[in-house]
């Protein structure tokens, strides 16, 4: 075989090793190439209007093979500076010449270029491909998190829009619409639990007679049978003449907290008003002192002495007698609140509705029981012998109905925010919290759009910096693999491992 059809292949990363090795360059090249760079630092101040020489010097780094067309280039542009021995005159080409000169002194291009050629392809082009990739995978972390926050943004809306349907509210003005809610809805609520609880007699007398008592379940029983009355009648068992409710001050706009001072009205001083006459007033009419004698009725002349007539009807003195209890009274503070709207009440009927439940789902498994010996335990209900698993099972639900309205979202909100009205502030801050989430997710993705699309940008703009390196590069491989070839008779030389 020809030793010219041998082809010479080098590892590109390896380039600089194997040219020592050669001795086709000194491995002290590095000393010399200084003083190279400088002159072409100073050569390239002093340049003539050229296209292709403004594209020359343009590039990131000047080599020995741009400076042979550059010296081409001045070939055509200093022609009118070379004399009669074929020598220019001009100074550029002399500098250009020198240079191309020391570069080919020991072959300090050669060793030069295997420089570049091994730091493009190690790092410049992976430095490149790297940042695109990472920018690249910035933009789609970002696009993603867009997408993410979307999905989120839906979601606390959602929520929003749920607890805004739970409330019955349109969100337009949150705090104005509970509070109108609780005046307008609550007792309407409270009515329409009140007639489904009446519906619970035959559980009630169901378990009076397990119990051996009617003095079970009291709160149950009495809304069952009078109904969501007064507090007072509960407690007196007589209705009052009036109700005089607790005010319930709701502002329907948030005020801020300022400083309180206690209004002592308009007197002057403090001072009691005793009237024109002396006389003190204790609010419906004055009650004048006067100086004289207490009328005891008509005198009865016997020897000068006065008797008091002790024979005087009730209707003619004017005391009436009231009636025994609390009939005619009036139900204030507490006790004027509805059985199922006051709070402690309130609390205690439901404690009444969970027993009589515990004991209809323990009577309703007892029946439902193989073990029919069970029954012989419940004696005391052979006045109820019309009961059973179906009418069981009706009773409970009827009992579930009554639980599930009494426990309900919007009731128990709108009973919180009559009875503590800073609860309106907390349910209102608790759900316009999920609008402001949603305005915040809005600006978190507006701001990673942005940054988004920069970095898609970044990209854009390294990738024809990139094929500008990648070009350079492989015209450097093959001026390198030429200029090699030159020295070992034209055999081929394949600079492999570029991966360009």
């Amino acid at each position: 075989m020809n030793e010219a059809d041998i082809p010479i292949d080098i590892h590109a990363g390896k380039l600089l090793e194997w040219l020592v090795s050669r001795r086709i360059v000194d491995k002290n090249w590095h000393l010399h190439i200084r003083n190279i760079r400088n002159k072409i630092s100073n050569a390239i101040t002093d340049m003539p209007a050229h296209d292709e020489l403004l594209k020359l010097l343009s590039g990131a780094h000047i080599n020995y093979f741009h400076c042979q067309r550059i010296v081409e280039i001045l070939k055509t542009t200093e022609a009118d500076s070379r004399n009669v021995f074929g020598r220019y005159g001009s100074q550029r080409m002399k500098d250009w010449q020198e240079i191309l000169k020391m570069y080919e002194k020991d072959n300090l291009y050669l060793a030069e270029a295997a420089q570049i050629l091994v730091r493009n392809i190690s790092y410049e082009i992976p430095g490149i491909r790297k940042q695109i990739k990472h920018l690249e995978q910035l933009g789609e972390e970002a696009d993603k998190k867009v997408q993410d926050l979307g999905r989120s943004e839906r979601t606390v809306y959602g929520e929003y829009q749920q607890m805004c349907k739970q409330l019955g509210v349109s969100g337009t003005n949150l705090r104005q619409e509970l509070i109108q809610k609780v005046f307008s809805e609550l007792p309407g609520m409270f009515e329409q639990i009140t007639k489904t609880v009446q519906q619970l007699k035959k559980p009630i007398e169901l378990y009076a007679a397990f119990a051996g008592s009617d003095d079970c379940l009291p709160l149950l029983k009495h809304v069952a049978t009078k109904g969501n009355t007064t507090v007072y009648e509960f407690i007196y068992g007589e209705p009052p003449l009036s109700v005089e409710e607790p005010t319930v001050t709701l502002e329907l706009e948030k005020q801020e907290t300022g400083t309180e001072q206690i209004d002592f009205g308009d007197s002057d001083g403090g001072a009691i008003d005793f009237g024109d006459d002396g006389a003190i007033d204790f609010g419906d009419a004055p009650i004048e002192v006067e100086a004289g004698e207490i009328d005891w009725g008509a005198p009865v002349d016997d020897g000068g002495a006065q008797q008091i007539d002790l024979n005087i009807s009730l209707e003619e003195s004017g005391i009436v007698v009231e009636e025994d209890g609390h009939a005619g009274g009036i139900a204030k503070g507490p006790d004027a609140y509805s059985v199922l709207d006051s709070p402690k009440h309130r609390e205690r009927f439901m404690n009444d509705l969970l027993e009589l439940e515990a004991f209809l789902r323990m009577r309703l498994y007892q029946l439902g029981g193989s073990d029919k010996v069970q029954l012989l335990s419940f004696t005391m209900m052979d006045s109820f012998p019309d009961h059973d698993e179906k009418s069981l099972t009706i009773m409970v639900a009827d009992v579930d109905t009554v639980h599930g309205a009494l426990t309900g979202e919007l009731l128990q909100h709108l009973h919180q925010i009559k009875h503590s009205p800073e609860y309106v502030d907390i349910l209102t801050a608790n759900i316009e919290q999920k609008l402001s989430s949603i305005e915040k997710m809005k600006e978190t993705v507006k701001r990673l759009q942005e940054k988004s699309a920069n970095f898609k940008q970044q990209s854009i703009e390294l990738k024809p910096t990139q094929t500008k390196i990648i070009d350079q590069t492989r015209t450097l491989q093959g001026q390198i693999e030429r200029d090699i070839s030159k020295r070992y008779k034209n055999r081929v030389v394949n600079l492999y491992g570029t991966n360009l």
